[in-house]
């Protein structure tokens, strides 16, 4: 492979067969006739940490390049994420090996191992980080990080949601057990016109909730809107610093894929008894704040983790994603459809904050 070689078998072990994903083959995801098997070359964006910098370019790999693992899938669709976008940057701090196909998530069909012929999804755990991931047309993974894509779905709706709106939906799920219910009031999401962001919007919506979508964005305001937002704010106003420890009781719940100022605001401003979910951090890492929500609010901090869910749980948000948690507007919150070709340079776009909504990566033929 030219270019310094091939990409290093990451160090995720290969799971046993018979383990928990392995049993949700039984009735679960269509069944796909004449898979094939591994091709001897195929395409796959690979990053290689340079010196101070990373290289990304475009190679011909063999199966031989990919990682470890039980089960291979030949890879149709992607998606792209801000964590994606991370891993490629030097300052990063997100890849784990180098060189590195990036991609935290993947959808396609099993050419080899444990459910062949069956259409899945793969995302979170070392995904794209420490394990190569979807921007290529084939991936091996271990079986058990393996999820059935779920009737109702297709792999490129499946990534129309893919990392981002997973996280969405678990975020939506941890408040429902929170006990937030529709008619409690405003549900603030902040970063809506991202892809966790926008998604949030709609499964809020579709649940019946008033949802108040904020974006530093006003040019997507009216698209927001057709998502289900009955108010859109300001970036300016959920992110402005404040010396008040708490300010007027707004909001009965708030999903945060943001983090820093606007999760500080989140939390000053949540009604009594009410819950912020955070999952993310684009906003920045440090929380400003003090304990008086907390103790005079009953304010909670839910945190939402995608990359680690446990395979039960996991099974069981993708079901939902499929059916209750489908959102609003899901084919409409897929901003931009790619090539594989084209993801090195939307990457750079991403980190510079010109994402918008959810983009597709067409990676098969």
């Amino acid at each position: 492979m030219a270019g310094g070689g091939p990409p290093t078998a990451p160090g995720a072990a290969a799971a046993a067969p018979g383990g928990a994903a392995h049993g949700a083959w039984r009735g679960s995801g269509a069944r796909v006739r004449g898979v094939g098997g591994v091709p001897d070359s195929f395409r796959a964006l690979v990053a290689e940490k340079r010196d101070e910098d990373v290289a990304r370019e475009l190679r011909e790999l063999s199966g031989d390049d990919l990682g470890d693992g039980d089960v291979v899938v030949r890879v149709d669709w992607s998606s792209v994420n801000y964590k994606d976008a991370l891993a490629v940057s030097p300052k990063g701090k997100v890849a784990q090996i180098s060189p590195l196909i990036p991609g935290v998530d993947l959808a396609g069909t099993v050419v080899d191992g444990d459910g062949e012929g069956r259409e899945v999804i793969v995302h979170g755990h070392d995904l794209g980080v420490a394990h190569h991931g979807g921007f290529a047309e084939y991936a091996r993974v271990p079986g058990d990080w393996v999820v059935p894509l779920p009737d109702g779905l297709t792999a490129r709706q499946a990534m129309a949601l893919g990392t981002a709106g997973f996280t969405a939906a678990l975020s939506v799920q941890r408040l429902e057990e929170h006990g937030v219910e529709p008619g409690d009031g405003p549900v603030l999401v902040l970063g809506a016109s991202g892809g966790v962001g926008s998604t949030a919007v709609g499964i809020l919506a579709a649940r019946g909730f008033e949802v108040a979508a904020a974006t530093g964005k006003p040019d997507e305001a009216g698209w927001l809107r057709e998502l289900g937002a009955s108010d859109v704010l300001s970036r300016d106003e959920t992110s402005a610093e404040s010396k008040k420890p708490m300010e007027s009781q707004r909001w009965a719940a708030v999903v945060d894929p943001v983090g820093g100022a606007s999760l500080a605001y989140a939390l000053r401003t949540t009604r009594y008894g009410g819950a912020v979910a955070a999952s993310g951090l684009t906003g920045g890492t440090n929380l400003e704040t003090t304990v008086f929500p907390f103790i005079l609010r009953a304010v909670s901090l839910l945190g939402v983790d995608s990359v680690n869910t446990p395979t039960d749980l996991r099974l069981k948000v993708w079901e939902r994603l499929a059916g209750d948690l489908r959102p609003n507007g899901l084919d409409e919150s897929i901003t931009r459809e790619i090539g594989l070709d084209d993801v090195d340079p939307f990457l750079d776009d991403v980190l510079a904050g010109k994402g918008v909504g959810r983009t597709v990566v067409r990676v098969g033929a």
